[in-house]
């Protein structure tokens, strides 16, 4: 990639991140995103949605744990990712909640949520698909990724889900 490739990439990123964290001046909106954000943290929503899961349907239950195994394997993929790239986080919007971590990319949360929209949604959890796309979203909202660190979490978090599917499969037919 050569420099004005990635000045036009730093500067898409940089438009998109703008004009979504504006939409969080609504208080409305700004605590929608906090509510999501407090409850994706460690991706405590989606495997608290997993453990449930796995304890309302007992006839998959192995595929709900396997499911919950698999959005955990995201997030510590991502984790792991950071650690690896330690992108800083946005420093053109100021960051309406706080974060645990000072790294960017990828996404975490949307790691998270992109496994449980692969994983739970297979099992017919039809509403985990649009909250996983809110709370990716949220990021932006609240300033504290970029949309690439989205995407990439995101990404992460539908490939390790993917990788997981045959495996989840087979924990339901035999």
């Amino acid at each position: 990639m050569d420099d004005l490739d990635h000045d036009l990439d730093h500067d898409l990123d940089h438009r998109i991140l703008s004009a979504l964290h504006a939409r969080g001046a609504d208080p409305r909106v700004a605590s929608a995103a906090r509510g999501l954000s407090l409850t994706g943290e460690h991706g405590a929503l989606w495997l608290t949605t997993g453990l449930l899961g796995a304890a309302v349907d007992g006839a998959r239950r192995s595929a709900w744990l396997r499911g919950t195994a698999l959005v955990a394997g995201a997030h510590l993929a991502s984790m792991a990712v950071k650690r690896l790239v330690r992108r800083a986080r946005p420093a053109h919007v100021e960051p309406r909640v706080r974060t645990v971590g000072r790294h960017s990319f990828p996404s975490s949360h949307a790691a998270s949520a992109a496994a449980a929209a692969v994983a739970f949604g297979a099992l017919g959890a039809h509403p985990v698909p649009p909250l996983a796309a809110a709370m990716c979203l949220s990021r932006l909202v609240l300033g504290v990724h970029h949309p690439s660190d989205v995407a990439a979490g995101a990404a992460l978090g539908v490939l390790t889900a993917r990788a997981g599917a045959r495996w989840m499969r087979e924990s339901t037919d035999g």
